[in-house]
């Protein structure tokens, strides 16, 4: 399978340094060599409909942060998944431990989400990981089948979800797990999707946890790491592009 970059800018971004941020990754594109990967970005809500216009022919997919399960209705201040692709997203985010821990989403809340995303045609990005203390007591396998098997919906297809394995103890703290607890866990969740999704073989799981240009080529030669989901390190395009050109 191909391997998928994707960016998650969080809650960094107005228009003028979002823009310049997304302008200097299609330059970069359009100068050739590109990298052997898919790239997408996950900017705030604020910047989806100006940066779909940026990003139009470049190659770069843009996905969203979250999406309501709801198509549309009283949901003050949330989003549709039909709003995001309206927008010209491509991908969303659902399940990510800020979300689980910030706004206390469930398992059953992050498999509606992602529900919901497939329903409007977008390829969800599925977040599952432990905290420290859950990896300290020995229940880092636990903890992401558990996640798993609560978010991930049934009777989807290889192409159509993502999963994004991420140690919540190595976001954006500058820890990074080590080759071989991500080999653990990315074996564990392939298990997982061949199980439960249709070509589970073929779907890709990304590392994301303070992944950047000095470690990228290591986490990306790993068996069953198929791509990342980066933060910090995608608010700047010279590391996020370096990022890129890291996959084997």
């Amino acid at each position: 399978m191909r391997k998928l970059i994707a960016g998650n800018w969080k809650m960094n971004g107005l228009r003028a340094d979002g823009l310049a941020l997304a302008r200097a990754l299609v330059a970069r594109a359009a100068a050739g060599d590109p990298p052997d990967c898919a790239l997408a970005i996950c900017p705030p809500t604020t910047l989806l409909l100006p940066i779909a216009d940026t990003l139009r022919g470049s190659g770069i997919a843009l996905g969203a942060q979250d999406c309501h399960p709801e198509v549309k209705g009283a949901h003050t201040g949330d989003i549709s998944a039909t709003m995001l692709k309206d927008a010209g997203c491509s991908y969303v985010i659902v399940g990510h431990s800020e979300r689980r821990a910030d706004h206390g989403e469930t398992d059953a809340l992050v498999r509606a989400k992602a529900a919901a995303a497939h329903t409007a045609g977008l390829v969800p990005i599925l977040c599952v990981g432990e905290t420290l203390a859950e990896r300290d007591a020995g229940e880092t396998l636990s903890v992401v089948r558990r996640q798993f098997e609560g978010s991930v919906p049934e009777d989807l297809k290889a192409s159509e979800i993502a999963i994004a394995y991420e140690p919540v103890w190595a976001i954006g703290t500058g820890r990074t797990a080590t080759t071989a607890q991500v080999a653990e866990v990315h074996a564990s969740i392939r298990e997982l999707l061949e199980a439960r999704v249709r070509d589970g073989a073929d779907v890709p799981i990304l590392y994301g946890g303070s992944v950047k240009p000095s470690n990228a080529i290591e986490l990306l030669g790993v068996a069953n790491v198929d791509g990342a989901l980066v933060g910090g390190a995608s608010l700047n395009a010279a590391d996020f592009w370096a990022i890129a050109q890291a996959c084997p």
